[in-house]
Protein backbone atom coordinates (compact mmCIF):
# COMPACT_ATOMS: atom_id res chain seq x y z
CA UNK A 1 0.00 0.00 0.00
CA UNK A 2 1.10 3.10 -1.02
CA UNK A 3 0.22 6.58 -0.10
CA UNK A 4 2.17 10.17 0.17
CA UNK A 5 3.84 11.25 3.17
CA UNK A 6 2.96 14.47 4.57
CA UNK A 7 4.41 14.98 7.83
CA UNK A 8 5.22 11.63 9.16
CA UNK A 9 8.27 9.33 9.99
CA UNK A 10 9.19 7.31 7.16
CA UNK A 11 6.62 4.13 7.32
CA UNK A 12 9.24 1.33 8.12
CA UNK A 13 6.99 -1.05 9.43
CA UNK A 14 3.34 -2.36 10.46
CA UNK A 15 1.89 -0.08 12.63
CA UNK A 16 -0.80 -1.76 13.58
CA UNK A 17 1.54 -4.43 15.63
CA UNK A 18 2.63 -3.22 18.63
CA UNK A 19 6.44 -2.97 18.99
CA UNK A 20 8.29 -5.31 21.71
CA UNK A 21 8.04 -2.37 24.27
CA UNK A 22 4.65 -1.80 23.03
CA UNK A 23 3.74 -5.23 23.32
CA UNK A 24 5.03 -5.58 27.39
CA UNK A 25 2.73 -2.97 28.50
CA UNK A 26 -0.24 -4.13 26.37
CA UNK A 27 0.50 -8.15 28.25
CA UNK A 28 0.90 -6.08 31.58
CA UNK A 29 -2.38 -4.00 31.04
CA UNK A 30 -4.30 -7.65 29.83
CA UNK A 31 -3.31 -9.36 33.10
CA UNK A 32 -3.87 -6.77 35.22
CA UNK A 33 -7.11 -4.40 34.16
CA UNK A 34 -10.60 -5.45 34.04
CA UNK A 35 -11.84 -7.32 31.05
CA UNK A 36 -14.06 -4.10 30.15
CA UNK A 37 -11.09 -2.36 28.78
CA UNK A 38 -12.17 -1.75 24.71
CA UNK A 39 -9.79 0.40 23.03
CA UNK A 40 -6.69 -1.34 23.15
CA UNK A 41 -8.28 -4.36 21.49
CA UNK A 42 -8.54 -2.80 18.14
CA UNK A 43 -5.76 -0.42 18.44
CA UNK A 44 -2.86 -1.40 20.66
CA UNK A 45 -1.27 1.25 20.86
CA UNK A 46 1.57 2.03 24.00
CA UNK A 47 1.44 5.88 24.42
CA UNK A 48 4.74 7.04 25.33
CA UNK A 49 3.92 11.00 24.69
CA UNK A 50 1.90 13.42 22.08
CA UNK A 51 1.52 16.23 20.68
CA UNK A 52 -1.03 17.76 18.62
CA UNK A 53 -2.36 15.32 16.58
CA UNK A 54 0.20 12.99 16.82
CA UNK A 55 0.90 10.39 19.13
CA UNK A 56 3.97 8.63 19.44
CA UNK A 57 4.36 4.80 20.79
CA UNK A 58 6.82 3.23 23.18
CA UNK A 59 8.68 2.54 20.13
CA UNK A 60 8.85 5.51 18.53
CA UNK A 61 6.30 5.22 16.35
CA UNK A 62 4.25 8.20 15.44
CA UNK A 63 0.14 8.11 14.54
CA UNK A 64 -1.97 10.85 13.60
CA UNK A 65 -4.50 10.62 15.75
CA UNK A 66 -8.26 10.64 14.25
CA UNK A 67 -9.73 9.45 17.79
CA UNK A 68 -8.65 12.23 20.28
CA UNK A 69 -9.26 10.64 23.28
CA UNK A 70 -13.18 10.10 21.88
CA UNK A 71 -13.48 13.66 21.12
CA UNK A 72 -11.88 15.20 24.44
CA UNK A 73 -8.67 16.43 22.97
CA UNK A 74 -10.38 19.36 20.96
CA UNK A 75 -7.31 21.11 19.67
CA UNK A 76 -5.15 17.73 19.75
CA UNK A 77 -2.62 16.63 22.67
CA UNK A 78 -1.21 19.28 25.20
CA UNK A 79 -1.92 22.67 23.60
CA UNK A 80 0.78 24.95 25.04
CA UNK A 81 -2.10 27.68 26.20
CA UNK A 82 -3.99 25.48 27.72
CA UNK A 83 -0.84 23.78 29.56
CA UNK A 84 0.17 27.19 30.27
CA UNK A 85 -3.43 27.90 32.02
CA UNK A 86 -3.37 24.85 33.95
CA UNK A 87 0.14 25.08 35.19
CA UNK A 88 -0.71 28.58 36.72
CA UNK A 89 -3.85 27.54 38.53
CA UNK A 90 -1.70 24.46 39.55
CA UNK A 91 -0.04 26.90 42.45
CA UNK A 92 -3.32 28.88 43.02
CA UNK A 93 -6.18 25.76 43.64
CA UNK A 94 -6.95 22.55 42.08
CA UNK A 95 -10.24 21.16 43.97
CA UNK A 96 -12.59 23.23 45.76
CA UNK A 97 -15.96 21.52 45.68
CA UNK A 98 -18.74 23.79 44.77
CA UNK A 99 -17.25 26.82 46.82
CA UNK A 100 -16.72 30.10 44.62
CA UNK A 101 -13.48 30.94 42.98
CA UNK A 102 -11.99 33.25 40.88
CA UNK A 103 -11.68 30.98 38.14
CA UNK A 104 -14.84 29.05 38.77
CA UNK A 105 -17.18 32.08 38.30
CA UNK A 106 -15.39 33.13 34.91
CA UNK A 107 -15.87 29.57 33.87
CA UNK A 108 -19.26 29.87 34.06
CA UNK A 109 -19.75 33.11 32.69
CA UNK A 110 -18.15 32.61 29.50
CA UNK A 111 -19.80 28.79 29.19
CA UNK A 112 -23.71 30.95 29.48
CA UNK A 113 -22.04 33.24 27.02
CA UNK A 114 -21.30 30.64 24.59
CA UNK A 115 -25.29 30.41 24.21
CA UNK A 116 -27.03 32.22 21.86
CA UNK A 117 -28.14 35.53 22.49
CA UNK A 118 -31.79 34.73 23.49
CA UNK A 119 -31.13 32.33 25.78
CA UNK A 120 -28.72 33.20 28.07
CA UNK A 121 -30.73 35.74 30.39
CA UNK A 122 -33.12 32.92 31.50
CA UNK A 123 -30.51 30.06 31.93
CA UNK A 124 -28.64 28.54 34.71
CA UNK A 125 -25.19 26.64 35.23
CA UNK A 126 -24.91 23.41 36.95
CA UNK A 127 -21.45 21.50 38.22
CA UNK A 128 -21.73 17.59 37.99
CA UNK A 129 -19.25 15.31 38.57
CA UNK A 130 -16.12 14.38 36.02
CA UNK A 131 -18.30 12.37 33.19
CA UNK A 132 -20.80 12.91 30.28
CA UNK A 133 -23.08 10.26 32.20
CA UNK A 134 -23.32 12.12 35.02
CA UNK A 135 -24.61 15.62 32.93
CA UNK A 136 -26.85 13.06 31.97
CA UNK A 137 -28.23 11.71 35.02
CA UNK A 138 -28.46 15.43 36.38
CA UNK A 139 -30.54 16.41 33.28
CA UNK A 140 -32.82 14.06 33.56
CA UNK A 141 -33.19 14.05 37.61
CA UNK A 142 -33.92 17.64 37.44
CA UNK A 143 -36.19 16.93 34.55
CA UNK A 144 -38.14 14.66 37.29
CA UNK A 145 -38.27 17.32 39.76
CA UNK A 146 -39.53 19.90 37.90
CA UNK A 147 -42.29 18.18 36.02
CA UNK A 148 -42.87 15.61 38.67
CA UNK A 149 -43.12 12.97 35.91
CA UNK A 150 -41.04 9.55 35.72
CA UNK A 151 -40.65 8.56 32.35
CA UNK A 152 -38.32 9.41 29.33
CA UNK A 153 -38.39 9.19 25.83
CA UNK A 154 -35.06 8.19 24.05
CA UNK A 155 -34.16 7.02 20.59
CA UNK A 156 -33.27 4.15 18.51
CA UNK A 157 -29.53 4.70 17.97
CA UNK A 158 -28.78 6.69 21.23
CA UNK A 159 -26.10 6.45 23.36
CA UNK A 160 -25.66 8.31 26.78
CA UNK A 161 -23.70 6.77 28.73
CA UNK A 162 -22.90 3.34 30.70
CA UNK A 163 -23.88 3.66 33.71
CA UNK A 164 -26.40 1.86 35.33
CA UNK A 165 -29.16 4.84 35.00
CA UNK A 166 -27.57 5.99 31.48
CA UNK A 167 -27.74 2.31 30.06
CA UNK A 168 -31.17 2.91 30.76
CA UNK A 169 -31.28 5.54 27.97
CA UNK A 170 -28.99 3.91 25.55
CA UNK A 171 -30.50 2.05 22.89
CA UNK A 172 -27.63 -0.33 22.30
CA UNK A 173 -28.95 -4.32 24.00
CA UNK A 174 -25.70 -5.74 24.04
CA UNK A 175 -24.24 -3.99 26.93
CA UNK A 176 -27.60 -4.36 28.78
CA UNK A 177 -27.37 -8.34 28.78
CA UNK A 178 -26.97 -9.78 32.15
CA UNK A 179 -27.97 -6.09 34.11
CA UNK A 180 -31.20 -6.28 35.58
CA UNK A 181 -33.52 -4.01 36.72
CA UNK A 182 -32.78 -0.46 34.95
CA UNK A 183 -34.74 2.22 35.29
CA UNK A 184 -38.00 1.92 34.44
CA UNK A 185 -40.11 4.03 31.99
CA UNK A 186 -37.87 4.70 29.51
CA UNK A 187 -39.07 4.55 26.04
CA UNK A 188 -37.52 4.19 22.17
CA UNK A 189 -38.69 5.98 19.42
CA UNK A 190 -37.08 6.01 15.96
CA UNK A 191 -34.49 8.03 14.76
CA UNK A 192 -34.16 10.16 11.68
CA UNK A 193 -31.34 7.92 10.28
CA UNK A 194 -32.46 7.92 6.58
CA UNK A 195 -29.61 5.26 5.40
CA UNK A 196 -31.40 2.58 7.18
CA UNK A 197 -35.13 3.88 7.36
CA UNK A 198 -37.08 1.25 7.94
CA UNK A 199 -40.76 3.37 7.37
CA UNK A 200 -40.65 3.89 3.50
CA UNK A 201 -38.40 3.61 0.48
CA UNK A 202 -38.94 7.15 -0.19
CA UNK A 203 -35.65 8.34 1.64
CA UNK A 204 -35.92 11.97 1.27
CA UNK A 205 -39.27 12.07 3.59
CA UNK A 206 -37.81 9.47 6.28
CA UNK A 207 -36.98 12.06 9.05
CA UNK A 208 -40.01 13.17 9.29
CA UNK A 209 -41.83 9.91 9.17
CA UNK A 210 -40.11 8.83 12.07
CA UNK A 211 -41.10 12.21 13.89
CA UNK A 212 -44.46 11.67 13.12
CA UNK A 213 -44.66 8.07 15.06
CA UNK A 214 -43.60 10.28 18.23
CA UNK A 215 -46.31 13.11 17.74
CA UNK A 216 -48.85 10.49 17.63
CA UNK A 217 -47.75 8.07 20.06
CA UNK A 218 -47.83 11.54 22.76
CA UNK A 219 -50.94 13.03 21.20
CA UNK A 220 -52.59 9.97 20.69
CA UNK A 221 -55.05 9.05 24.42
CA UNK A 222 -54.64 5.68 23.55
CA UNK A 223 -50.83 6.11 23.09
CA UNK A 224 -49.27 4.10 25.60
CA UNK A 225 -47.12 6.52 26.53
CA UNK A 226 -47.98 8.83 29.62
CA UNK A 227 -46.27 12.43 29.08
CA UNK A 228 -42.58 11.89 30.29
CA UNK A 229 -40.39 13.91 32.28
CA UNK A 230 -38.18 14.51 29.79
CA UNK A 231 -37.43 14.00 26.03
CA UNK A 232 -33.50 13.09 25.70
CA UNK A 233 -32.10 14.11 22.31
CA UNK A 234 -28.61 13.84 20.33
CA UNK A 235 -28.68 15.99 17.48
CA UNK A 236 -26.05 14.08 15.94
CA UNK A 237 -25.34 9.98 17.26
CA UNK A 238 -21.92 9.54 17.38
CA UNK A 239 -21.40 6.13 19.39
CA UNK A 240 -24.61 5.37 16.84
CA UNK A 241 -22.70 5.63 13.96
CA UNK A 242 -21.88 9.51 13.13
CA UNK A 243 -25.79 10.12 12.10
CA UNK A 244 -27.03 13.77 11.97
CA UNK A 245 -30.49 14.37 12.25
CA UNK A 246 -32.58 15.76 9.56
CA UNK A 247 -33.19 19.32 10.50
CA UNK A 248 -37.60 18.70 10.07
CA UNK A 249 -36.95 15.80 12.64
CA UNK A 250 -35.45 17.94 14.99
CA UNK A 251 -37.92 20.88 15.10
CA UNK A 252 -41.14 19.03 14.99
CA UNK A 253 -39.86 16.70 17.83
CA UNK A 254 -38.44 19.85 19.67
CA UNK A 255 -42.01 21.42 18.88
CA UNK A 256 -43.76 18.50 20.02
CA UNK A 257 -41.89 18.79 23.28
CA UNK A 258 -43.05 22.56 23.77
CA UNK A 259 -47.03 21.30 23.04
CA UNK A 260 -47.50 19.05 25.50
CA UNK A 261 -45.10 21.02 28.04
CA UNK A 262 -42.16 18.22 27.82
CA UNK A 263 -38.62 19.51 28.79
CA UNK A 264 -36.43 18.44 25.41
CA UNK A 265 -32.59 17.79 26.88
CA UNK A 266 -30.09 17.64 24.18
CA UNK A 267 -27.15 15.31 24.90
CA UNK A 268 -24.23 18.18 23.62
CA UNK A 269 -21.74 15.71 25.18
CA UNK A 270 -19.79 14.99 22.02
CA UNK A 271 -21.17 17.09 20.18
CA UNK A 272 -20.23 20.32 22.09
CA UNK A 273 -17.63 22.63 22.44
CA UNK A 274 -17.38 23.45 18.62
CA UNK A 275 -17.44 19.99 17.53
CA UNK A 276 -20.27 20.14 14.68
CA UNK A 277 -18.50 23.95 13.55
CA UNK A 278 -21.07 25.74 16.00
CA UNK A 279 -20.44 25.40 19.71
CA UNK A 280 -23.58 23.74 20.06
CA UNK A 281 -24.77 21.57 17.24
CA UNK A 282 -28.22 22.86 18.31
CA UNK A 283 -27.77 25.98 16.92
CA UNK A 284 -28.13 24.42 13.50
CA UNK A 285 -31.44 23.27 14.16
CA UNK A 286 -33.11 26.65 14.97
CA UNK A 287 -34.14 25.53 18.39
CA UNK A 288 -34.14 26.24 21.87
CA UNK A 289 -33.49 23.20 24.11
CA UNK A 290 -34.29 23.41 28.14
CA UNK A 291 -31.68 21.66 29.11
CA UNK A 292 -28.07 21.56 27.28
CA UNK A 293 -25.32 19.10 28.68
CA UNK A 294 -21.71 19.47 27.70
CA UNK A 295 -18.61 17.35 28.93
CA UNK A 296 -16.27 16.03 26.54
CA UNK A 297 -14.61 18.95 24.84
CA UNK A 298 -15.60 21.63 27.39
CA UNK A 299 -11.86 21.81 29.10
CA UNK A 300 -10.43 21.61 25.56
CA UNK A 301 -7.87 19.22 26.59
CA UNK A 302 -9.28 15.98 28.13
CA UNK A 303 -9.72 17.59 31.71
CA UNK A 304 -12.85 16.06 33.03
CA UNK A 305 -15.25 18.45 33.97
CA UNK A 306 -19.22 18.22 32.74
CA UNK A 307 -22.00 20.94 33.26
CA UNK A 308 -25.60 21.00 32.24
CA UNK A 309 -26.84 24.64 31.16
CA UNK A 310 -30.85 24.79 31.61
CA UNK A 311 -34.08 27.13 32.05
CA UNK A 312 -34.48 28.46 35.15
CA UNK A 313 -38.24 27.11 35.22
CA UNK A 314 -36.99 24.24 36.17
CA UNK A 315 -34.78 24.95 38.95
CA UNK A 316 -37.08 23.13 41.78
CA UNK A 317 -33.59 21.65 43.50
CA UNK A 318 -32.66 21.83 46.93
CA UNK A 319 -29.34 22.01 48.55
CA UNK A 320 -27.58 18.90 47.60
CA UNK A 321 -29.85 17.26 45.36
CA UNK A 322 -27.47 16.25 42.49
CA UNK A 323 -23.91 16.49 43.63
CA UNK A 324 -20.29 15.18 43.34
CA UNK A 325 -17.20 15.65 44.62
CA UNK A 326 -15.02 16.38 41.75
CA UNK A 327 -17.84 18.91 40.59
CA UNK A 328 -14.92 21.91 41.69
CA UNK A 329 -12.41 21.12 39.43
CA UNK A 330 -10.52 24.40 39.05
CA UNK A 331 -7.72 23.01 36.31
CA UNK A 332 -10.47 22.05 34.37
CA UNK A 333 -12.17 25.38 34.82
CA UNK A 334 -8.78 27.20 33.73
CA UNK A 335 -8.23 25.03 30.38
CA UNK A 336 -11.58 25.81 29.62
CA UNK A 337 -11.77 29.29 30.08
CA UNK A 338 -8.33 29.28 28.32
CA UNK A 339 -9.86 27.26 25.22
CA UNK A 340 -12.37 29.57 24.72
CA UNK A 341 -9.45 32.17 24.26
CA UNK A 342 -7.84 30.41 22.06
CA UNK A 343 -11.72 29.46 19.95
CA UNK A 344 -12.19 33.35 19.86
CA UNK A 345 -8.68 33.74 18.60
CA UNK A 346 -7.72 31.26 15.78
CA UNK A 347 -11.46 31.33 14.40
CA UNK A 348 -11.49 27.30 15.31
CA UNK A 349 -15.00 26.94 14.75
CA UNK A 350 -14.65 28.42 11.23
CA UNK A 351 -11.90 25.89 10.28
CA UNK A 352 -13.89 23.16 11.43
CA UNK A 353 -16.26 24.06 9.44
CA UNK A 354 -14.01 24.60 6.12
CA UNK A 355 -11.39 21.35 6.89
CA UNK A 356 -14.34 19.40 8.38
CA UNK A 357 -16.27 20.00 5.35
CA UNK A 358 -13.05 19.29 2.97
CA UNK A 359 -12.91 15.87 4.91
CA UNK A 360 -16.39 15.65 4.33
CA UNK A 361 -16.28 16.15 0.59
CA UNK A 362 -13.70 13.91 0.42
CA UNK A 363 -15.13 10.91 1.87
CA UNK A 364 -17.87 11.31 -0.63
CA UNK A 365 -15.64 11.13 -3.20
CA UNK A 366 -14.54 8.05 -1.74
CA UNK A 367 -17.98 6.34 -1.56
CA UNK A 368 -18.53 7.58 -5.13
CA UNK A 369 -15.66 5.04 -6.16
CA UNK A 370 -15.50 2.42 -3.67
CA UNK A 371 -18.12 -0.35 -3.41
CA UNK A 372 -16.80 -0.98 -0.10
CA UNK A 373 -19.35 2.35 0.91
CA UNK A 374 -22.49 2.76 1.81
CA UNK A 375 -22.70 5.75 3.05
CA UNK A 376 -20.54 8.91 4.15
CA UNK A 377 -21.78 11.36 6.25
CA UNK A 378 -21.20 13.84 9.31
CA UNK A 379 -20.80 17.49 10.29
CA UNK A 380 -17.67 19.19 11.18
CA UNK A 381 -14.97 17.17 12.81
CA UNK A 382 -17.43 14.35 13.57
CA UNK A 383 -17.69 12.03 10.40
CA UNK A 384 -18.48 8.40 9.60
CA UNK A 385 -17.75 6.32 6.43
CA UNK A 386 -20.69 3.30 6.85
CA UNK A 387 -19.16 0.34 5.12
CA UNK A 388 -20.73 -2.41 3.30
CA UNK A 389 -20.24 -6.35 3.07
CA UNK A 390 -19.16 -8.16 0.65
CA UNK A 391 -21.65 -11.10 0.15
CA UNK A 392 -19.41 -13.04 -2.89
CA UNK A 393 -16.47 -12.75 -0.74
CA UNK A 394 -18.21 -13.94 2.23
CA UNK A 395 -17.44 -10.74 4.32
CA UNK A 396 -19.44 -8.90 6.20
CA UNK A 397 -19.43 -5.21 6.84
CA UNK A 398 -18.34 -5.23 10.43
CA UNK A 399 -15.55 -7.06 8.90
CA UNK A 400 -15.05 -4.75 6.23
CA UNK A 401 -15.58 -1.69 8.89
CA UNK A 402 -12.44 -3.61 11.32
CA UNK A 403 -10.20 -4.12 7.99
CA UNK A 404 -10.10 -0.60 7.40
CA UNK A 405 -9.59 0.30 10.84
CA UNK A 406 -6.50 -2.26 10.91
CA UNK A 407 -5.05 -1.20 7.46
CA UNK A 408 -5.50 2.43 8.57
CA UNK A 409 -3.71 1.56 11.68
CA UNK A 410 -0.93 0.04 9.95
CA UNK A 411 -0.37 3.28 7.65
CA UNK A 412 -0.39 5.69 11.65
CA UNK A 413 -3.91 6.91 11.10
CA UNK A 414 -5.92 5.83 14.28
CA UNK A 415 -9.71 5.97 13.66
CA UNK A 416 -12.55 4.90 15.52
CA UNK A 417 -15.76 2.30 14.41
CA UNK A 418 -19.21 2.60 15.93
CA UNK A 419 -23.13 2.00 14.44
CA UNK A 420 -25.15 -0.69 14.45
CA UNK A 421 -23.22 -4.01 13.79
CA UNK A 422 -19.53 -1.88 14.63
CA UNK A 423 -19.72 -1.18 10.36
CA UNK A 424 -19.08 2.90 10.59
CA UNK A 425 -15.63 3.31 10.29
CA UNK A 426 -15.55 6.73 12.64
CA UNK A 427 -13.67 9.93 12.45
CA UNK A 428 -12.76 12.67 15.65
CA UNK A 429 -10.14 14.32 14.42
CA UNK A 430 -9.06 18.06 15.99
CA UNK A 431 -11.00 20.76 15.80
CA UNK A 432 -7.80 23.15 14.64
CA UNK A 433 -6.71 20.16 11.96
CA UNK A 434 -4.92 21.81 8.85
CA UNK A 435 -6.12 20.76 5.15
CA UNK A 436 -2.91 19.49 5.12
CA UNK A 437 -3.28 16.69 7.41
CA UNK A 438 -7.07 16.20 6.06
CA UNK A 439 -6.01 15.42 2.66
CA UNK A 440 -3.24 12.72 4.13
CA UNK A 441 -5.61 11.05 6.16
CA UNK A 442 -8.11 10.93 2.93
CA UNK A 443 -5.11 9.92 1.11
CA UNK A 444 -4.58 7.16 3.72
CA UNK A 445 -8.41 5.86 3.04
CA UNK A 446 -7.96 5.63 -0.58
CA UNK A 447 -5.19 3.28 -0.89
CA UNK A 448 -6.41 1.37 2.08
CA UNK A 449 -10.04 1.20 0.42
CA UNK A 450 -8.35 0.27 -2.64
CA UNK A 451 -6.17 -2.43 -1.08
CA UNK A 452 -8.98 -3.95 1.35
CA UNK A 453 -10.90 -4.17 -2.41
CA UNK A 454 -8.15 -5.77 -4.35
CA UNK A 455 -7.81 -8.50 -1.77
CA UNK A 456 -11.47 -9.21 -1.50
CA UNK A 457 -12.46 -9.03 -5.01
CA UNK A 458 -9.02 -8.53 -7.14
CA UNK A 459 -10.03 -5.04 -8.17
CA UNK A 460 -12.34 -2.15 -8.27
CA UNK A 461 -15.46 -1.55 -10.01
Amino acid sequence: MTIIDRGFDPLVADLSVPGPEGQLLLSAQEETESSARSYPRRLPVAIAHASGPYITDVDGRRYLDFLTGAGVLALGHNPPELVAAVREQLDVLTHGLDLPTPVRAEFARRQLGMLPEPMRRDRKIHFCGPTGADGVEAAIKLCKKATGRGGVITFQGSYHGSTHATMSFTSECAPKDGVTNLLPGVHFSPYGYCHRCPLSLDKADCGTRCAALLENTLRDTHGGVPKPAAILLELVQGEGGAIPAPVEFVQRIAALAAEQDIPLVVDEVQTGCGRTGTWFAFEQYGIEPDVVIASKGVSGMGLPVSIILYHRKLDGWAPGSHIGTFRGNNLAFASGVAFLDVVARDDVLGNVREVGGRLLAGLRALAADSPLIADARGVGMMLGLEMRGVPSAGVSATEIAARVQREALRAGLILEIGGREDCVVRMLPPLNLTADLADYALAVLKAVLRSVTEDLTGGGR
